[in-house]
């Protein structure tokens, strides 16, 4: 008699249960592996594991069962074939990226990226012999006009930071695999939740799993998302011997962060866009950008591409620097932090924080002015957060109006 095909669980099922790994105890919890190595019963044990002709663990470098259970558990959410933990975001999109590609490589990449991303594709890449070329993300032309014989990968998020520009990553990887390079996104904004780019055609997925999966401010963490033919070929040793490995602690903490992730995002979300709402209703506002409004520039690829809006929200305001600063400093709840994702509300002054080692003329081009603000919505009751936004934005409005 066969036994019956396991039925499918749906997201927020696997994010609850999928990929754990119970010890002979059988606690309910994920458990918690703090080891930086592993014991063999023979010499010729530690032969095998390290022949990769017996299976286990040998060093928590390489990897560790806390780490297993949440990269497995990570796979399952994105719809990837594996997944691979780093120490940071920042290790995830380094890793996703020059561990594909080597010296006399090109890399096309949109302008419009976090800041430290920008580093790594205009900077870092080259001191290594990798050519990198920036466009405008929404244009499909620049994208077909930027490749070169020798192009390998192409590298963008969306929705945007800061901005939330959204790019159609289906005709982006298109193009891509016209000429054989690898489409890398990074899903950050939009979150696993309301957004997947596998399906969409991308080939590897990043997340800084210190904002939306941790989602409580506690502890840095990333993820490449990948098929397996990319970890074997590229991603593992390259993690293996360049060691941006996930603390085991920090990946428990993030397996806790996972089960909760549809409930946090949904929810902030939903706030958000009560929140985008009221600020473009408001004088001292000038514009207002969140995924998911009629006004949104790429309206159309949000409705095609995402299934929700985001937890954040890019708004100018009068007057400038000085209009931005004052907005802040009036607000009550909502705190000052670069961070996002988290389950308090979180604005920061893009031109001044993440995005500040640009140039102006960088920062123009890319529509962060002086002005913008970008807020990160949390978990707080919408009606305070209504408030705190409508008190400080009032209380800057003859400032902002004498600065014009």
């Amino acid at each position: 008699m066969t036994s019956p095909t396991p039925r499918r669980r749906r997201p927020a099922t696997e994010l609850v249960h999928g990929g754990t790994l119970r010890s002979q105890f059988n606690e309910t919890s994920e458990a918690l592996f703090l080891t930086q190595g592993f014991v063999y019963g023979s010499a010729e044990e530690a032969e095998a594991r390290f022949l990769n002709l017996s299976p286990g663990y040998q060093y928590s470098r390489f990897s560790n069962p806390t780490v297993t259970m949440f990269e497995e558990r990570m796979a399952i959410l994105e719809g990837s074939e594996v997944a691979r933990a780093t120490a940071t975001g920042m290790a995830a999109v380094t890793a996703a990226l020059l561990s594909q590609l080597s010296a006399g490589d090109h890399v096309v990449a949109a302008k419009a990226l976090f800041g430290s991303c920008r580093y790594i594709v205009e900077d870092l890449a080259p001191r290594f012999g990798i050519a990198a070329t920036l466009v405008d993300g929404a244009d499909l032309d620049q994208w077909r006009d930027a490749v070169r014989p020798n192009t390998r990968a192409f590298f963008l998020e969306s929705p945007t930071n800061p901005t939330l520009e959204v790019y159609d990553i289906a005709a982006i990887a298109d193009i891509a695999h016209e000429v054989g390079a690898r489409l890398v996104v990074d899903n950050v904004f939009a979150t696993p939740i309301f957004q997947s780019p596998l399906e969409l055609g991308a080939d590897v997925v990043v997340y800084s799993a210190t904002k939306h999966i941790d989602g409580q401010g506690r502890c840095l963490g990333g993820v490449v998302c990948c098929s397996k033919a990319f970890l074997d070929k590229h991603l593992q040793v390259f993690i293996r011997q360049t060691g941006p490995s996930i603390s085991p602690f920090n990946a428990w903490v993030l397996l806790k962060g996972l089960e909760t992730l549809p409930v946090r995002v949904e929810r902030q979300s939903a706030t958000a866009a009560r929140l985008a709402d009221v600020l473009a209703a408001h004088p001292a506002v000038t514009r207002v950008i969140y995924p998911g409004r009629a006004d949104h520039p790429q309206a159309a690829t949000v409705a095609r591409q995402m299934k929700g809006g985001s937890s954040l929200i890019c708004f100018e305001v009068a007057g400038g620097k000085a209009g931005a600063f004052a907005v802040e400093n009036g607000l009550e709840i909502i705190r000052i932090s670069n961070n996002l994702g988290d389950a308090k509300s979180l604005v920061t002054h893009p031109a001044t924080t993440t995005h500040q080692r640009l140039t102006p003329e960088a920062r123009a081009e890319l529509g962060i002015s002086d002005g913008m603000i970008r807020l990160s919505v949390g978990l707080e009751d919408p009606d305070d957060l209504v408030e705190d936004l409508a008190a400080a934005l009032d209380r800057v409005r003859p400032a902002a109006a004498a600065a014009e």
